[in-house]
């Protein structure tokens, strides 16, 4: 077969499934919907926090251990703003972050809100400037990631 021959073949995948989230993401989330605190676990080995919580260190290989609660601060390792629609979330544009919360080893996605993107560009040279977060929860938490955003700490809660 030639390799200019080569098919694209369209597909789409829509359907409904239920989560099963274990022992230890069944805690994560029930503690941010019960108690508003972003909490993980520890690595014997390596001693890294784990955020979000998760059985066993990505590193070391080794089922963690102990439950500590993160900081609800943090840095802004990486963003992507989001100009296009995608099904599942809301109108764009909008800010995706890659966040180390203090006291973490590692990095938890999730909204970047209270950024002003009516000019693409500058918001994101902002974002490269000002990489300070803070956690904001929501009002009526449900045990799922969107109980929580983060919004730069020159802001007020969003």
């Amino acid at each position: 077969m030639n390799p200019d021959d080569l098919l694209v073949l369209p597909g789409n995948w829509n359907f409904d499934y239920r989560y099963f989230a274990g022992a230890t993401a069944s805690r994560f989330f029930a503690e941010l919907r019960d108690n508003r605190r972003i909490m993980g676990r520890r690595c014997p080995s390596c001693r890294r926090l784990l955020i979000p919580a998760r059985s066993y260190c990505d590193a070391c290989y080794v089922e963690t251990g102990d439950w500590e609660e993160a900081g609800l601060e943090g840095t802004v390792e990486a963003f992507a703003i989001i100009a296009t629609q995608f099904p599942g979330l809301p109108e764009p544009p909008l800010v995706i972050g890659f966040v180390t919360l203090d006291g973490a080893d590692s990095a938890i996605l999730n909204f970047v809100r209270g950024v002003d993107l009516s000019d693409v560009e500058a918001a994101g040279r902002r974002l490269f400037e000002q990489t300070r977060v803070r956690v904001v929860f929501a009002g009526d938490p449900q045990g799922r990631i969107t109980d929580f955003h983060f919004v730069p700490v020159n802001q007020r809660t969003s």
